[in-house]
C-alpha cells in the first residue's frame, strides 16, 4: 500500500506540473497576442514597414500549434507573394501611409518571378510619390532585386552587397554508392532528365551542362535587367567580373565598395536609418527605443486589407466566379498541403467547385513536379471542368515543370513570365538495392519462387531481367503518355513534341518561342482572358475565387507568435548569410540522399530547376528552442 501511495503521489504531482505548464503557456500566448497588435484596429499613419524575415511564396503552409510547441526550431515565416503586392499596392493608395519602409535584415529570399512582382508593386508606391526606404547588413540576389526598386538603400557599416548570379554546383554520389555498394537503379526516359545523374556520375553529362548554362544564362539576363530598369546606377559589371579589384579599390571595406557600385545610396545603422524613416513618417512618441519611427507592420495593414475586401470573392456564388486553384510544391498522392500539392487535397476542392457553376478556372502553378499519379489525377479533375465547358487558363509562376507542365496540358490556354522555368518534360524512377553491400557482410538470400516476378522487386537480393524490364518499360509508356499529353495540348506533332521534351528545362522566353506557352503575362492577364473567354470581361462583373483559401490562412494568435519572433531574431551580417545558404545546401542535399531511399513511384520532377519557396529555407541558429523557447523568453520579458 506505501508503494501505491507514492506511485498516486507521483503522478498527482505529474498532474499539477503539467497544469501549470500550460496555464503558464496560456497567459504567455495571451500576451504575445496582446502585444503583438496584429489586428487591423492598430493601423496608424506614418510607415508601412515590411520587416520581410523569412521567404516569399506562393503559397504559405500553415502552422501546426502542437509541431510549433514541441519543436526544437521555430518556424522560419513564410509570405504569400500575392499578400505582399496587395499590401504593397494598398499602401500606394492610401493616404495615412507616407512611406514604404522595406527591412531586409533577415530576408531569406524567393523565386524570381515573386520578386519581380513586388519590385513592380514598390515601382507604384513610387510612382504615387511615396519614398520607399531599405536598408539590410548583408544584400544578395534576392533582396537586392527588391531594394533596387527603392528611392534610397541603406547598407550598414559593418555589411555589404554580393551578387552572386544563378546556378552553382550540385553533389554527386555515384563514387560514394560504389564505395558502399550500393546499387541505384536508374529509369528514366529523356536526353536530358538530369535529376537521376547524381546518383549514377560523378559529374555533369555534357548534355545537362549545355541544359544548365542556357537556361541560367536566361535567369541572370533577367535579373540584370530587372535590376537595371530599377537601379540604372548599380554597376554589376563591375561587382561580378573583377571582385578582387573592386574590393581593393575600396581598400577591402565591403560596405564603402557597395556604395561605389552603386548598389546602395547610404552606409548606415539600423538607428540611423530609423531616424531617416522618421523625418518622414514621424517619431514613435509612444516607443522611445532609438531608431524608432510610426509605422503599420505587415500583418495588421493586410488584416485591413481584408476586412475592407474579404479575401478575393470567398463565400460568394453565381454564375460570375472564376475559380483558382493553387498548385505549390511539390506534387504528391496524399492531402499534402497547402504549401505542398498534394493530389488528393486539389482534386477534393475542385471536385467541390464543379457544383459552383465557375465561369472559368484558373490553375496558379508553382511547382517542379513529382509523381506522375499526382500530376494525373489532377489533370483529371481539370478534365471534368472542361466537360462542363468551363474555361481553363494556367497561370505558371517561379517553376511549372515536369509534373507541373503535366497538370497544365488541358489548359485552354498557358500564361507564364520570361523568368518562368517550364518544360522538364520527361519522366524517372530510382530504386536503390543493397544485394552487393549485404554480401560484404555475408548476408545472402535464398527462396522458391512461382514465376520470374515473384519477391520482386527485391531490394535486398537485387532485381532480376525480368523485374528490370518491366519497370523501364513503365516509365517508358508514362513518358509516350507524357509527350502525347503535349502534344493534343500544343498542337503539334508527337515527333515535334518529343524534340521539345527530353526532360530538357526551358526558360519562359524560350518556352513561349517554341509554343510551350501561349504569352506572358501574370496571374491577373490570365483572370482577364478567363473572364472575356466566359463573356463576363464588363468591369466589376466577375470576381476570383481562390479555392481552399480558409486553408491558408495563419490563425491570428500565431501571426502574433510569429511577429514576435521578427523583433527577436537578430539580423545577420555576410557570413550570416552565407552560412544560411551553406544550411540550405546541406538540407538538399540531405533531401536528395532522402528521395534515393524512398521509392515514391514513377517521378515528373525537375530536381534541377532553381529552388524555391520552402527549398530557401534553413534554421536560424536564433530558432533554438520553438514556441516554447519564445514562451520563456516573453516570461523573461
Amino acid at each position: 500500500m506505501a508503494f501505491a501511495g507514492k506511485v498516486w503521489r507521483l503522478l498527482v504531482g505529474v498532474k499539477d506540473a503539467l497544469a501549470l505548464v500550460f496555464l503558464l503557456l496560456f497567459f504567455a500566448l495571451l500576451f504575445a497576442v496582446l502585444t503583438a497588435r496584429p489586428s487591423a484596429d492598430s493601423v496608424r499613419e506614418g510607415a508601412l514597414l515590411l520587416q520581410l524575415d523569412g521567404t516569399v511564396v506562393e503559397e504559405v503552409t500553415p502552422l501546426d500549434p502542437l509541431s510549433l510547441l514541441l519543436s526544437s526550431a521555430a518556424p522560419t515565416r513564410e509570405y504569400a507573394a500575392r499578400e505582399l503586392v496587395e499590401a504593397i499596392n494598398a499602401a500606394a493608395e492610401d493616404d495615412r501611409i507616407k512611406l514604404v519602409a522595406l527591412d531586409l535584415s533577415t530576408f531569406f529570399g524567393g523565386g524570381q518571378v515573386h520578386l519581380q512582382a513586388i519590385g513592380a508593386a514598390l515601382d507604384r508606391v513610387r510612382a504615387a510619390d511615396k519614398p520607399v526606404l531599405a536598408y539590410a547588413i548583408a544584400y544578395t540576389d534576392d533582396s537586392l532585386m527588391l531594394a533596387a526598386h527603392a528611392d534610397e538603400v541603406w547598407v550598414d557599416p559593418l555589411g555589404g552587397a554580393v551578387i552572386a548570379g544563378p546556378g552553382g554546383e550540385r553533389l554527386y554520389y555515384a563514387d560514394l554508392l560504389e564505395r558502399l555498394r550500393i546499387n541505384a537503379r536508374v529509369y528514366r526516359v529523356g536526353t536530358y532528365k538530369s535529376a537521376v545523374e547524381p546518383y549514377i556520375l560523378n559529374q555533369m553529362s555534357p548534355e545537362a551542362r549545355e541544359n544548365a548554362t542556357a537556361l541560367y544564362a536566361a535567369l541572370w539576363e533577367e535579373w540584370q535587367d530587372d535590376v537595371r530598369r530599377a537601379a540604372p546606377e548599380a554597376n554589376i559589371a563591375l561587382v561580378t567580373q573583377d571582385i578582387p579589384a573592386w574590393l581593393a579599390a575600396s581598400g577591402g571595406d565591403l560596405a564603402r565598395a557597395t556604395l561605389a557600385a552603386g548598389l546602395a545610396d547610404k552606409a548606415g545603422t539600423r538607428v540611423e536609418w530609423g531616424d531617416r524613416v522618421a523625418e518622414i513618417a514621424g517619431r514613435d512618441d509612444w516607443d522611445e527605443t532609438p531608431g524608432t519611427f510610426i509605422h503599420t507592420a505587415f500583418d495588421p495593414w493586410h488584416a485591413e486589407i481584408e476586412r475592407k475586401a474579404p479575401s478575393a470573392g470567398m463565400f460568394r456564388t453565381g454564375p460570375r466566379q472564376i475559380g483558382v486553384i493553387t498548385i505549390a510544391g511539390t506534387i504528391s498522392d496524399g492531402d499534402a498541403g497547402p504549401g505542398q500539392a498534394g493530389a488528393e487535397r486539389i482534386v477534393r476542392l475542385l471536385d467541390d467547385a464543379l457544383d459552383n457553376d465557375l465561369a472559368a478556372l484558373v490553375l496558379r502553378i508553382d511547382s517542379p513536379g513529382g509523381t506522375v499519379t499526382g500530376s494525373e489525377a489532377i489533370r483529371r479533375a481539370v478534365l471534368r471542368h472542361k466537360a462542363q465547358g468551363t474555361p481553363v487558363a494556367v497561370s505558371m509562376a517561379n517553376v511549372a515543370a515536369s509534373g507541373g507542365y503535366w497538370v497544365a496540358t488541358p489548359a485552354d490556354r498557358i500564361f507564364a513570365e520570361p523568368s518562368t522555368v517550364t518544360g522538364s518534360i520527361g519522366i524517372f524512377g530510382v530504386i536503390p538495392t543493397f544485394e552487393d553491400a549485404l554480401a560484404g557482410w555475408g548476408v545472402t538470400s535464398d527462396g522458391v519462387k512461382t514465376t520470374p516476378l515473384s519477391g520482386q522487386p527485391d531490394l535486398f537480393a537485387g532485381l532480376n531481367e525480368e523485374a528490370d524490364a518491366l519497370l523501364q518499360a513503365s516509365i517508358s509508356s508514362g513518358y509516350e503518355r507524357f509527350i502525347g499529353l503535349v502534344a493534343a495540348s500544343r498542337g503539334i506533332s508527337r515527333a515535334r513534341a518529343d524534340v521539345l521534351a527530353q526532360g530538357r528545362v526551358w526558360d519562359g522566353g524560350t518556352a513561349r518561342q517554341l509554343n510551350l506557352i501561349d504569352q506572358f503575362g501574370d496571374l491577373d492577364a490570365a483572370l482577364a482572358w478567363a473572364a472575356g473567354e466566359a463573356g463576363i470581361e464588363d468591369e466589376g462583373g466577375w470576381y476570383p475565387v481562390f479555392l481552399g483559401a480558409d486553408e491558408t490562412p495563419l490563425p491570428p494568435f500565431l501571426r502574433a507568435i510569429m511577429g514576435r519572433q521578427q523583433a527577436l531574431a537578430p539580423a545577420g551580417d555576410l557570413f550570416a548569410a552565407v552560412a544560411r545558404s551553406h544550411r540550405a545546401r546541406l538540407s538538399q542535399a540531405l533531401g536528395e540522399i532522402e528521395s534515393l531511399l524512398e521509392v515514391n513511384g514513377a517521378q515528373a520532377r525537375c530536381l534541377e530547376c532553381p529552388p524555391t519557396g520552402a527549398a530557401l529555407q534553413p534554421a536560424t541558429e536564433w530558432e533554438h528552442a520553438g514556441l516554447w523557447g519564445l514562451v520563456t523568453q516573453l516570461l523573461r520579458g
